[in-house]
């Protein structure tokens, strides 16, 4: 496997050099800071990453102080109080995208946040005694807890929470198959992922780096070589 030290050296040559790439990094949240986070921000995000996957990101930021409205601010339990109608209701209401799987994701969703905070005494503790070396474990959870949490969509939602780790996007596993890791262009399988999380465990004992540091450097190493602004206009989305 090639070095994160040569990932690094040649994303830094495609940045103008490691001051212009250290830059456009950010860091990811303390432990101290994912246990702060109440539990209606985790509902929220959750919410916003699935009704973004397979749309516009664009469309769901201009209508989120709608999603709001219509969705009482994500209080889990005052959510998980409503009647059938007002979850059939939603689904004509113009505040929000009417898809009515993703409108009950959130009621699903609700009781899944209400579930993990009654067991550690909020959503955001939960995330804070996670451990980052084992990301592939915390997505299975998500997948088969949460409602429409699998896939990439987990990997943002980890990501926008604050929660450190890597997103599998097209130029990250690019640059894995290019340093010699042995994984598909559509790198999903548990097999896969479990390579991926191996190799950026081991990158980050080499660096130093958190995993989120290392999956962004990984993708500014290869493919498009993005200008400054608008990886920026990226720092807390996609890689």
């Amino acid at each position: 496997m090639l070095s994160f030290a040569k990932i690094e050296a040649r994303a830094a040559r495609r940045k103008g050099g490691p001051e212009a790439l250290e830059s456009l990094l950010s860091a990811p949240l303390s432990n101290k800071q994912l246990a702060a986070i109440p539990d209606d921000r985790v509902l929220a995000e959750m919410t916003r990453r699935i009704f973004s996957a397979g749309f516009v990101w664009s469309v769901i930021e201009s209508k989120w102080d709608g999603f709001e409205e219509a969705f009482l601010g994500f209080e889990p339990k005052r959510l998980l109080f409503q009647p059938d109608e007002y979850w059939h209701d939603l689904t004509g209401d113009t505040r929000i995208v009417r898809n009515g799987q993703k409108i009950m994701a959130v009621r699903d969703n609700a009781q899944f946040v209400a579930d993990i905070a009654a067991a550690h005494g909020s959503f955001g503790r939960f995330l804070s005694q996670w451990p980052a070396d084992d990301e592939i474990g915390l997505l299975d959870l998500l997948a088969k807890r949460g409602k429409r949490l699998g896939g990439h969509t987990g990997q943002y939602l980890i990501r926008f929470l604050g929660k450190d780790g890597f997103v599998t996007s097209r130029d990250v596993v690019a640059c894995l198959r290019d340093a010699g890791l042995d994984v598909a262009e559509a790198a999903t399988s548990k097999k896969d992922l479990r390579k991926i999380q191996d190799q950026f465990n081991a990158w980050a004992k080499e660096s130093g780096r958190p995993l989120l540091q290392i999956s962004r450097i990984c993708a500014m190493s290869i493919g498009e070589n993005h200008d400054a602004d608008t990886l920026r206009g990226r720092m807390r989305g996609d890689d």
